[in-house]
């Protein structure tokens, strides 16, 4: 396997390099981001290189890329970058952990990151640059197109079928059979049962604080008592 250069410098790139230090067969040699966020000569214990130089410094001949960023602008920054990364001659690495479980039949693209204790049935497919999070669940028959974005304990229910550029909040939940569009929004806790339209937005509301405070609430309930 050719040795890999990760694009970014960021929480998420952070993330993204302990995984591949601690958990994959891949050397990380180096990072990049565009030149004028270039944060210094090293980062991490990794030398940084704008990206307008990588090409001459660390060529695609004998490198591969990582795209390690987050969900900006519904994840089309990270598009992005990974087509620029793709006209230079990279190929774009993904990144299952060993702990992952994917079924033998599941299908990724390139640049796609799927973390550890993630709950994937058979006949799943997953386009490229699709994060997976830990604890998400993807049911049996469904299709996550990509530049889609699922965070811990994301629960995608059987035969649905995701659009692009897709964020799904922590604990939200997908019922069956049901179409998401393309770049829709779904927040934390969120339930949708049925098809949505492109760019909708499902937020829900979030809980309100109870009129007493912890001591007196703990004081009536008696839940030091348990």
């Amino acid at each position: 396997m050719k040795p890999v250069i990760l694009f970014g410098t960021g929480k998420i790139a952070e993330v993204i390099l302990y995984f591949l230090r601690h958990h994959s067969q891949r050397q990380v040699v180096a990072c990049c981001v565009d030149r004028e966020y270039v944060p210094g000569p090293h980062w991490q214990d990794l030398p940084v290189v704008a990206f307008e130089e990588i090409s001459s410094r660390y060529p695609a001949e004998t490198h591969d890329m990582f795209i390690a960023l987050g969900y900006q602008g519904m994840n089309a920054l990270r598009a992005e970058k990974c087509a620029q990364a793709r006209q230079l001659g990279y190929t774009l690495a993904s990144y299952v952990h060993p702990d992952a479980g994917l079924p033998l039949d599941c299908r990724y693209g390139d640049n796609c990151f799927i973390m550890n204790q993630v709950h994937v049935h058979p006949c799943v497919t997953l386009g490229d640059n699709v994060f997976v999070w830990s604890g998400a669940l993807i049911g049996h028959h469904s299709s996550i197109a990509n530049n889609c974005w699922l965070t811990s304990a994301t629960n995608i229910s059987g035969n649905v079928k995701v659009g692009e550029n897709c964020f799904f909040g922590i604990n939200s939940t997908i019922g069956n059979s049901v179409q998401i569009g393309a770049s829709c929004f779904i927040g934390a806790n969120t339930l949708v049962t049925k098809c949505t339209q492109d760019e909708q937005v499902f937020l829900q509301e979030s809980s309100k604080a109870f009129r007493l405070n912890s001591r007196q609430f703990l004081r009536m309930s008696r839940f030091d008592d348990l």
